[in-house]
């Protein structure tokens, strides 16, 4: 597996693991590759959006980490990270929400956030879990969410 950082021609291949998450859960979320480019690889605060590549080229999943800026729909204190998580459901339990995770941590380190949030759907176990095993620790739990915030210079 190798991990490295998004491009714009990413776009259809991170769309296509959007549209696998959805299939496995029946969340609907958006997912074409215009969303894609505008909310995870050209987003004005992204710190880095990480891919996890297999052997033969095809994107198992990746993981988004952008500057929370002032009154966003979180509700997370400007100057945070905000991170979010898209594993494709054939990819599960081979370490890649590890390997991706280091990648995001460095960038955080790399940028001065302290903090990261995580929302996660109150719906979504797996989600949960991941997020507590990388160290995220839940802070609040509005209607049908759970966020949970990872100190940057805390140990895992």
């Amino acid at each position: 597996m190798d991990i490295r950082i998004a491009s714009l021609d990413d776009a259809p291949a991170m769309s296509r693991v959007l549209h696998e998450i959805i299939a496995h859960t029946g969340r609907d979320r958006p997912n074409d590759d215009i969303f894609v480019t505008r909310q995870y690889i050209a987003n004005p605060a992204n710190i880095r959006c990480t891919l996890a590549i297999d052997d033969e080229g095809g994107v198992l999943g990746f993981q988004s980490l952008v500057r929370a800026e002032a009154d966003n729909r979180y509700h997370v204190p400007a100057g945070w990270g905000i991170i979010g998580t898209h594993i494709s459901p054939r990819a599960h339990r081979r370490g890649v929400g590890s390997a991706l995770f280091r990648s995001s941590r460095e960038a955080a380190e790399q940028a001065g956030v302290e903090k990261i949030d995580a929302c996660i759907g109150a719906d979504n176990p797996a989600g949960l879990r991941y997020y507590e095993a990388m160290g995220f620790r839940t802070y609040r739990t509005p209607e049908g969410i759970v966020q949970k915030v990872y100190s940057v210079g805390a140990a895992p």
